[in-house]
């Protein structure tokens, strides 16, 4: 009895602890533990969802690593269930034809590689159904149900195996790379073996045709990011790996759709090769053939892509920091729009057979949930909610903002305003930007462990998500507007978002800091030097310094080029130098602290050492660079994570709310408080 007492005593203060929090806004436990669905399929009848959880670890519980994904379903009703649960990674569910049963790719126990798996809708065990020498990476299943076409790279020989018993591990960089290899598994036969489909080059999708009698694969020369990236291209194969034609698509690529009469072929493309972004919705037929684009002009970058009919698409379309939901004829007219550009912001959608579409969308106050859409309604239902502990909590206020560069360039983005302000009197100011450039900010859901928008709104900063130039949702001309011109106007346009901020009487000039990863942090390199004087923090993730030897020593020299440069660096040595945060080093002015990954191979953590050097070397302000073995171009473990929130919001408090000066010991304590952990062991 007294261990039940305890028990109660212990959840009640966990309950009212979490509940004194919640009214103070987000906290950084919080953000750490949010759960989120990212992917959906909706079963041939519409009647279930299936969806994947990613489920965070929990800090100083569970052995530390990346997000599990669970396996749930969901029916209309909103009444979900756990499939595959617990210490698992599930990823692409599917249905079934006869939608009594999902597949899904996961690595179980004694599996010594990733296997597809086969669970029953209404009871029963998931079984085994197909394994390959190595990890399956993609699969699509035949109309009937019968068969799989699977990929999965080429498996390591024995030789190589046992050389590497030996000691000899060398990697011969860019060379010894194997392809993915096509597989095709009859799944009837528990004694078949799946038979290898030869196919030039290397296979990155699959997608078994609704008739049967063929496959569309994206086709890359060889397993390098760089051709994954933008020599991507689209085959249609028979079954027997006979070639019936092509698709000499330019540039990136998105999601491919077949039609459900097997006559066309939907495929979200770039508009040529220097497109930063595929977003143009195209169709060909069964054959290949060349591109139609269905949405000429459009000022907006296509999503996601499904068919209502054999004559209709069904589409979602990021324009500005929204969303829409639209259906077009295969012809490209009877264009109409479903679900207008606000409200949730729609990332993906399945659609069943009778019409009924499941969405993947977030909203300001929660993360990526399903929604589900009747064939005839107007009205989406939400039907999942992953953290209802959401619903206490006391969010900021969040809206989109409109603002003009100095050249008169119409500009957007999102403003996370302080949970609470003294009259109106300034506040603080972190600027968050973008990777890319070819990504944009939505208004939805903006909290994550590099940007905790609404933790920092409850202390006491407003939070700026700007799209500048070069970003996508605004069609293929605005993303190219950077193009040869890398730190230019393109930055130009977050001092002018800043400036804009001040003028409304909200921000406080001189309580400004930039953070961003990727190319954020490029600009937050760029914020920390060349624009040091507006800028009293910076925080630089996994971001560029130089951009000559981000060229030469990263993985995507040709996407660079062909998307971003417009040149290489011997033939003009200047433009990469003036464009490279180390020139600028002597101006900071700025404390800059820099995080990377060790394993990074997109920006290599070399750029950060660079940045770090020069930085020190000009001795002008505080500057740290903290390295995470192991992660690479983004942090995937929770300690990564967690260590990372703290760094950020301590140096953020530190020069823009704290007494400044020296930088704040480098040691971090990384205890959770005490409610987190009793809610945590209750």
């Amino acid at each position: 009895m007294r261990k039940l007492r305890l028990l109660l005593l212990s959840l009640l203060f966990a309950t009212a602890a979490a509940g004194a929090q919640a009214r103070d806004g987000m906290t950084l436990e919080q953000i750490a533990k949010t759960r989120m669905v990212t992917q959906v399929a909706i079963s041939p009848d519409g009647s279930e969802t299936a969806y994947v959880l990613s489920v965070p670890r929990r800090l100083g519980v569970d052995k530390d690593g990346a997000a599990r994904t669970e396996l749930h379903v969901v029916d209309r009703g909103g009444d979900s269930r756990g499939f595959v649960t617990g210490q698992v990674e599930v990823k692409a569910p599917a249905w079934f034809p006869d939608g009594r049963a999902i597949a899904f790719l996961s690595k179980r126990d004694g599996d010594k590689t990733s296997a597809l798996y086969r669970i029953p809708l209404r009871g029963g065990e998931a079984t085994r159904i197909a394994g390959l020498g190595s990890d399956i990476s993609a699969f699509s299943l035949s109309p009937d149900g019968g068969r799989a076409a699977l990929l999965a790279v080429e498996p390591e020989s024995d030789a190589s195996k046992a050389l590497e018993k030996q000691g000899f591990t060398q990697k011969v960089y860019e060379e010894d790379w194997r392809p993915v290899q096509l597989w095709i598994q009859d799944l009837g036969d528990d004694q078949a073996k799946p038979r290898h489909v030869e196919v030039e080059g290397s296979v990155q999708k699959v997608l078994w045709s609704p008739v049967g009698d063929r496959l569309a694969l994206v086709v890359t020369p060889r397993q390098l990011t760089d051709d994954t990236l933008v020599f991507a291209r689209v085959r249609i194969i028979a079954t027997d790996g006979r070639e019936l034609g092509r698709v000499d698509n330019p540039g990136k690529l998105g999601d491919l759709a077949w039609s459900p009469d097997g006559e066309h072929l939907a495929i979200i493309s770039a508009e040529d090769a220097h497109d930063p972004r595929e977003g143009r919705l195209a169709v060909v037929g069964k054959d290949g053939g060349e591109q139609r684009d269905l949405l000429p002009g459009l000022e907006g970058h296509v999503w996601s892509v499904g068919w209502r009919d054999a004559s209709r698409l069904l589409f979602i379309s990021h324009e500005g920091v929204q969303s829409r939901l639209g259906e077009i004829g295969v012809d490209g007219g009877g264009q109409r729009t479903l679900l207008a550009a606000q409200g949730p912001v729609w990332y993906g959608l399945s659609v069943a057979d009778n019409g009924e579409i499941a969405l993947l969308a977030n909203a300001p106050t929660h993360p990526n949930e399903v929604f589900h859409l009747a064939a005839n309604a107007t009205v989406p239902r939400r039907l999942t909610d992953s953290n209802p502990w959401l619903a206490d909590v006391r969010f900021a206020e969040q809206e989109a903002v409109r603002y003009r560069a100095r050249d008169g360039l119409e500009l957007e983005g999102v403003l996370v305003h302080p949970l609470e302000r003294r009259g109106s009197r300034r506040v603080p100011l972190i600027l968050v930007v973008h990777g890319g450039p070819e990504s944009h900010y939505s208004n939805g859901w903006m909290n994550s462990y590099a940007q905790p928008a609404h933790h920092a709104a409850a202390r006491g900063f407003a939070m700026f998500f700007p799209n500048y130039r070069a970003s996508t949702g605004r069609g293929v001309a605005f993303s190219k507007l950077d193009r040869g011109r890398p730190g230019m106007e393109e930055f130009d346009d977050l001092v002018d978002g800043v400036d804009h901020l001040v003028e409304i009487g909200l921000v406080d000039r001189d309580k400004v800091g930039i953070t961003g990863g990727s190319y954020g942090g490029y600009a937050s390199a760029w914020g920390a030097t060349y624009y040091s004087e507006r800028f009293a923090a910076s925080v630089m993730f996994v971001g560029i310094s130089d951009q000559a030897s981000l060229v030469t020593a990263g993985d995507i020299p040709q996407e660079q080029y062909l998307v971003h440069m417009g040149t290489w660096p011997w033939e003009d040595p200047e433009l990469y130098r003036q464009a490279s945060p180390i020139t600028h080093a002597q101006k900071s002015r700025t404390p800059t602290l820099i995080l990377h990954g060790e394993a990074d191979p997109r920006v290599p953590p070399m750029q950060s050492y660079m940045m770090y050097r020069y930085l020190k070397l000009a001795g002008q302000a505080p500057v740290r660079l903290v390295l995470y073995p192991g992660e690479g171009h983004g942090n995937a473990r929770a300690a990564s994570r967690w260590d990372y929130s703290l760094r950020l919001m301590r140096w953020m408090e530190h020069y823009l709310q704290g007494p400044g000066g020296e930088p704040p010991e480098y040691e971090i304590d990384h205890r959770l408080p005490e409610p987190e952990a009793a809610e945590d062991k209750a």
